[in-house]
């Protein structure tokens, strides 16, 4: 499964993009507000990536950063919803603001009125779906911050500086474990 993609930008369209990694092209569809996030072309990007297989359909859909990704994934398992619109809704914003507005009576009705494709039929199942699953992820996410500040207070252990250790982390994937996340970065570490 690829889940993360570090490589140049060679294409940039409405909807999507096209990485070039060591001399292989993959085509990342991107919500519009990464879109308008991205560097220019030629330049060096790194995507979190969900792989969508369906019947006759194998579609990447990138993320910006992990807490979109992981967002993406709990939205795209509602039933009803796809990932285009799953991908658009995981842009919103952050998670604490989405939870906010879902928990706030007057804001609910409106939090995905500029999603184009989703009907309020569509929009209220989501939203019941959502304010159940939020906490849960909310709770994960910080878990997820404590092992990354765990990781980084290791390679400041070992004599590196925070900045160097966070730079070094932020080119390895978090779907590893922590002391596989501490060897990747000893490896960029050590280029340097």
């Amino acid at each position: 499964m690829i889940s993360y993609l570090n490589g140049q930008l060679i294409v940039k369209k409405e909807r999507f993009i096209i990485i070039d990694v060591n001399g292989v092209g993959y085509k990342v569809f991107l919500s519009k507000k990464s879109m308008y996030q991205l560097p220019a072309i030629g330049n060096d990007i790194k995507v979190f990536c969900f792989l969508n297989v369906k019947e006759n359909i194998m579609d990447l859909y990138g993320f910006l950063n992990y807490e979109e990704y992981e967002f993406f994934k709990i939205l795209d398992k509602i039933k009803g919803v796809g990932p285009k619109i799953s991908l658009e809704i995981s842009a919103l914003g952050s998670l604490d603001n989405i939870k906010e507005r879902l928990l706030d009576p007057q804001q609910r009705d409106f939090v995905f009125q500029d999603i184009p494709g989703l009907g309020s039929k569509r929009a209220m199942t989501i939203i019941l779906e959502l304010t159940g699953k939020i906490s849960s992820f909310a709770k994960a996410t910080a878990d997820k911050k404590e092992v990354k500040d765990e990781v980084v207070e290791a390679l400041i252990g070992l004599g590196f500086s925070k900045q160097k250790a966070k730079e070094a982390l932020d080119q390895v994937s978090e779907d590893v474990t922590s002391e596989e996340r501490i060897q990747e970065a000893l490896k960029i570490l050590g280029r340097k």
